[in-house]
């Protein structure tokens, strides 16, 4: 979950960056990997409504594949192995993709999609809680995990947002074996449209939004998808260790 909270930070930050109406952004504050000198840009921008004919859209987009070796885990000498794909089609590795330790509220809208609340987040003068429908589907051969909807409750100003920004996100996680070492590859990719419909920015090409802002969603995609795989092989590892301690060897999702 950490992805995702990040992730809706940064939708946020652009959602009211490109359409409020008066506000300063310092880049320094965030903790995304430097693309340059450490610098302040305050932004003084007149509200138009969503209406205006020069209302445009911005499309925003960043992905990421990493690969990493997968550890052997099995149940003693000759016994069974615990893979890495009977972890995420448990529950506990359901729960590990969503980390949902950390978070506000929790809620099962089917089989396999979840409404997860996220604490609130503080973006410039702005509070909101960071609200997710995710899809979780494992097989055999992959996990993926996909963000339906991303919204924000907190004061009108924030929640009057949602109506200028859509957001998709899916990370599509598979595993095998080369050179006879298994590994796991995760393939995140992350795209946003973004209403722009306050000035100067209506008076701008689209591509003077779209270049900085894919440049800030690849950023931060770049740095957490490392952190992701690292998470997840932790919590792979507690729920091996849980499996081998327990006396009755609870049996695994198939």
């Amino acid at each position: 979950m950490l992805v995702q909270t990040k992730i809706a930070s940064a939708i946020m930050l652009s959602a009211k960056w490109y359409g409020c109406g008066q506000c300063s952004v310092n880049f320094s504050s965030f903790n995304i990997p430097r693309l340059g000198h450490r610098e302040t840009m305050d932004i003084k921008a007149s509200k138009v409504t969503s209406s205006d004919s020069n209302a445009k859209k911005a499309n925003l987009y960043a992905e990421k594949k990493r690969r990493i070796k997968l550890p052997i885990y099995n149940d003693g000498p000759g016994g069974d192995a615990y893979h890495i794909s009977q972890f995420l089609s448990h529950p506990s590795g359901v729960a590990a993709v969503l980390n949902t330790r950390a978070l506000q509220s929790f809620q099962c809208l089917d089989a396999n999609t979840y409404r997860c609340t996220l604490p609130k987040v503080q973006l410039l003068n702005f509070e909101a809680a960071p609200l997710l429908d995710l899809r979780v589907t494992s097989t055999n051969e992959d996990c993926v995990v996909e963000m339906l909807s991303c919204k924000f409750e907190g004061s009108e100003v924030v929640e009057r947002q949602n109506t200028h920004f859509s957001a998709f996100m899916i990370n599509h996680m598979t595993w095998g074996i080369d050179d006879a070492e298994p590994y796991l590859e995760v393939d995140v990719k992350l795209n946003l449209t973004l209403e722009i419909y306050t000035r100067p920015f209506t008076m701008m090409p689209v591509s003077a939004v779209e270049g900085p802002g894919t440049l800030m969603m690849q950023a931060l995609v770049d740095k957490l998808v490392p952190l992701l795989l690292q998470q997840l092989l932790q919590d792979y590892e507690e729920w091996v260790k849980k499996q081998l301690e327990s006396p009755d060897r609870v049996q695994l999702a198939q």
